[in-house]
């Protein structure tokens, strides 16, 4: 059984606005982070919703993956795989005018006060450890300890894509965390392409460590970089997006990011990790 660090869990599927309780962190920066944020994505025409039925999650990866808009959902975020409770992940649905959900973005939070990424690296990607592969050689894997924030499941509907979603809703994501937990570390895999591409940089993640292997994983044979933003840095960001990018968002919403956003509709094992169709990010 995983350790937990214990937290304020909010009513499942409230509003973001009403799910909002800052406990730890700079509480002017987070709220208005958010807030603000909540804002922009309905200027798109989404509605956030904070959430921690992953059974709904699951479903709506299943039916979307037999349209071919999304992939198989990673073990870790999949509770058929893995124990997911209120206390220690939860997602976010972006919900359109006639409540449909039209883009998601979850987050488990590891508590590993005596441990690092490099020791559970497995568990942290399949979701338990069963004795699957893994080879790491990314030297930060083993600096990643404490409270660890990773973001994942990632899926915007074909017809909300190229609207900078990608972009704002992790940061948004990422503030509401930083309110529930003294997080220390913010961790996503990424594939190289993603990052000379410049499109990891975009989701808000400077440091790249590689890599983290999964041979003969579900979705092939997997190589991936560990991308990790100390959590001043995780501040830093969001106050230089806020001041920058979201405040100047409510005349032209298509400006929140100066990146190019990276759509790719594609679910084979070479496609996983690209953009919209990306297995963490």
């Amino acid at each position: 059984m995983p350790l937990d660090y214990p937290n304020i869990v909010p009513q499942n599927n409230l509003r973001l606005p009403d799910a909002l309780t800052v406990k730890h962190g700079p509480t002017g920066l987070l709220s208005r982070f958010v807030l603000e944020g909540d804002k922009a994505v309905r200027r798109i025409g989404l509605r956030l919703r904070v959430r921690h039925d992953f059974d709904e999650l699951a479903w709506l990866n299943q039916r979307e993956v037999s349209s071919g808009s999304w992939f198989r959902l990673v073990d870790a975020y999949n509770p058929k795989y893995t124990t997911l409770t209120p206390e220690n992940a939860f997602w976010i649905s972006g919900e359109d005018e006639d409540g449909n959900v039209a883009a998601s973005w979850a987050a488990r939070v590891f508590y590993w006060p005596e441990t690092n990424l490099a020791e559970q690296a497995v568990s942290f990607f399949y979701g338990r450890d069963d004795g699957q592969r893994c080879m790491v050689t990314a030297p930060a894997a083993k600096l990643i300890s404490g409270i660890v924030l990773c973001g994942g499941a990632a899926w915007i509907r074909p017809d909300f894509r190229g609207k900078r979603l990608g972009y704002l809703v992790p940061r948004i994501l990422k503030a509401y965390a930083y309110s529930r937990w003294p997080v220390d570390w913010s961790i996503c895999y990424v594939s190289r392409t993603l990052i000379e591409k410049g499109v990891a940089a975009g989701y808000g993640q400077k440091n790249f460590s590689y890599s983290i292997f999964y041979p003969g994983s579900p979705w092939g044979d997997l190589e991936v970089a560990v991308a990790y933003t100390p959590i001043a840095e995780a501040y830093d960001d969001l106050t230089s997006f806020m001041e920058e990018e979201l405040l100047g968002a409510a005349e032209q919403v298509t400006s929140l990011s100066n990146f190019s956003e990276h759509n790719v509709t594609s679910t084979s094992p070479d496609g996983v990790f690209h953009g919209n169709s990306s297995l963490w990010y």
